[in-house]
């Protein structure tokens, strides 16, 4: 089966966001560093801390991260936003309550017409997450 994974960009600060989306979302971290690997004599040495691939796995939940920014620098948009499918209430307000942690609660977690309970926010990174549990099937 395919998937679509979230692969988010940093600039010089991925380890501490996959850090705290561990701290928030539970699971494994591995995060490979540039003087780790075989690109670390390509670049400058003020880059060899910086993460070349990160992944936070817990489940099936797969999130995925760098400090490898292109050339244009980064530019965040609100045009992507990172949707948790949550399995109980409990899980939706923990997740939404720690993501929110020096970030910008966007929408408040409410009952929507669709019958799920719904919110969405932007975290202390400039990512956009959404959390959604279905409550009536």
């Amino acid at each position: 089966m395919t998937h679509i994974r979230a692969y988010l960009t940093f600039n010089g600060n991925c380890r501490e966001a996959m850090t705290f989306y561990q701290q928030c979302l539970g699971g494994d971290l591995n995060l490979q560093t540039i003087k780790d690997s075989p690109m670390a004599e390509q670049l400058p040495d003020t880059m060899r801390d910086c993460i070349l691939h990160s992944t936070l796995t817990n489940g099936n939940f797969i999130l995925m991260g760098s400090d490898m920014v292109g050339a244009d620098g980064l530019q965040k948009g609100n045009a992507i936003s990172l949707l948790i499918d949550c399995n109980t209430e409990e899980e939706l307000r923990e997740y939404y309550n720690s993501l929110s942690v020096n970030g910008t609660a966007t929408h408040p977690i409410e009952n929507t017409f669709w019958g799920a309970l719904f919110g969405g926010l932007t975290d202390q990174y400039g990512h956009h997450w959404l959390l959604h549990f279905q409550q009536s099937k």
